[in-house]
């Protein structure tokens, strides 16, 4: 399936919302187009994770990956962990390098790259929980961060709109997960680590999952 992409191969892998999300590319070559899908497996990512990720890239080719990427969170705790474990046995049994980055990161990426959001100032991605507040992180562009994209606040839980003002200055875009596009853009963050020789120890690749009170720390 993948026997078209030059290898070493680069594996991403996101499941931070209902859907699962894969993306195969070249790790040194933008030239051929990368291999994506989207499932929409809901609770039933645990039984069908591996028979989706093969559809995309399949276990005979394991041995060509050079690198690998995975979506962090914030999201569904269950769905984020398990490609998150996925990754992370990958990356520890093939010797190789495994980059996290938060969802709402690969979000902003793709709305500051197709305009929607503002081009030259911080913005913040914003997600409302009912009962809980609500989930945002603070963006902006940035020519020496992977993927050009800063995080300049992760995801955490604020009470309300109105700290997010407080704490920085913003406009306030919903964050949307969209599959398969947000997993291309884990791709293009990871391969342009790679370019930039950031370490990726697998180690500290762990789910974000943003229930610390408002004030307990960032």
């Amino acid at each position: 399936m993948s026997a078209s992409l030059p290898g070493p191969l680069l594996l991403a892998l996101h499941s931070s919302s209902d859907s699962l999300g894969v993306a195969v590319g070249s790790l040194q070559s933008e030239a051929v187009p990368a291999r994506t899908a989207a499932f929409p497996l809901g609770r039933g990512l645990s039984n069908q994770l591996l028979h989706c990720l093969e559809t995309v890239l399949p276990a005979a080719e394991w041995p060509r990956l050079g690198r690998l990427a995975v979506a962090t969170g914030p999201g569904g705790f269950t769905g984020t962990r398990l490609t998150i474990v996925l990754a992370r046995t990958l990356a520890q049994q093939l010797d190789l390098p495994l980059d996290g980055f938060s969802s709402f990161r690969l979000m902003a990426r793709r709305l500051r790259r197709t305009g929607v959001a503002p081009a030259g100032e911080p913005f913040w991605l914003v997600q409302e929980l009912p009962r809980h507040g609500l989930v945002a992180g603070l963006y902006a562009a940035a020519a020496g961060a992977p993927g050009g994209i800063a995080e300049q606040r992760a995801p955490r839980l604020y009470a309300s709109a109105a700290d997010l003002e407080a704490e920085a200055p913003g406009a306030c875009l919903a964050a949307e997960p969209r599959l398969p596009e947000d997993a291309a853009e884990l791709l293009a963050c990871s391969r342009d680590a790679a370019r930039r020789g950031d370490p990726a120890p697998w180690q500290p690749v762990v789910p974000l999952y943003p229930t610390s009170p408002v004030g307990a720390g960032s």
